[in-house]
This record gives C-alpha cells, structure tokens and sequence, in this order.
C-alpha cells in the first residue's frame, strides 16, 4: 500500500496513475497537484481504516438524494415547543420544512435561540430537548439533575465591573 510519505514524492504522471486506480476514472481536467494529493491522501486512509461509518454514508446518501434535513429528533411536524425567557414565553411549531417561531421560518432551533438571546446557545439544548452534553433527554435525568440557572435564566442582569476611579469615591 502506498503511504502518505509516497504520495508528496510522486509526480503528476504517478498521482494520475493512482488516482485512475482508486476511483476508476481520470483525473479532474483543472485538479492541481496539491488538491489531487489531498483527495488520494483521504481515500487512502479512509480504506485503510475500513471505510466510512455507517451512519456518514446514510447521510450522505439522503442528501444525494435531495431529502430534506430531518428535525431534531424526537420531533415530529406539529409539535410545538414552549420556553420563557425573561418572563416571556416563547412558542416554536415544528414543520416539516423546518421551525416557525414569530412568524418566520427557521432552519435549525439554535438559530431561534439566538434570535431569543442573542447568544450562541445549542437549540435543543435552550428548549429543554437534551440535558447537556453526552447526556439524554432531560425527562431521563430524573430530579436529581436539575437545570443550572444562570443569569440569563432569571432574565438579570450580569455583574458590572467597577472602574478604579469609583472604588476611591
């Protein structure tokens, strides 16, 4: 098997010959060197560890076909999402399309959450869909796992720093 140390020594001539080998056709009439080096050096490791995981080729074979993206999962179209944020309650409809939140279409809930509080917050995450990271839904976590409140939660406002010249008066 070729190693990746072979590849940045071939010449045009040799990638065209390996390419033609991996992929079964030639070689992009613009492709330059350096990308056709990138390209061969991604396949090979990709065969020499087996292929691609099952559920990358899945997706990808959904987006060749021009099925649209999914919603989170769990959600179905017609759901509807509810979350108060300082001290206004906030109402998502799950579409098939997508998310509709005041009146405009969104395409992920991450998007609607920054909208809502202008911070870059994890969509499922904000509406209470999972609980944190490598956790599970928060129905699962059970009393004990509680939502760490933070200042953003109960709508105050943050800290503010105090300048030298203040501290002396």
């Amino acid at each position: 098997m070729i190693s990746l140390a072979d590849l940045d020594a071939m010449d045009r001539a040799g990638l065209a010959a390996l390419w033609s080998d991996l992929f079964g056709t030639s070689v992009p009439p613009k492709m330059s060197q350096p990308m056709q080096r990138r390209f061969l050096a991604f396949e090979l490791q990709v065969r020499d560890r087996g292929g691609l995981p099952p559920v990358l080729l899945a997706r990808l074979a959904r987006f060749a076909e021009g099925k649209a993206r999914t919603p989170t999962p769990g959600l179905e179209p017609g759901a509807r999402l509810l979350r108060e944020w300082c001290g206004t309650t906030h109402v998502v409809d799950v579409r098939p399309d997508g998310y509709l939140w005041n009146g405009t279409r969104y395409r992920s809930l991450s998007a609607i959450a920054r909208a809502i509080t202008g911070a870059r917050w994890s969509g499922p995450r904000f509406f209470g869909l999972i609980a944190s990271a490598g956790t599970g839904p928060v129905a699962d976590r059970g009393k004990t796992g509680g939502e760490r409140r933070t200042r953003k939660d109960r709508g105050t406002a943050p800290a503010r720093r105090v300048s030298k010249r203040e501290r002396v008066a």
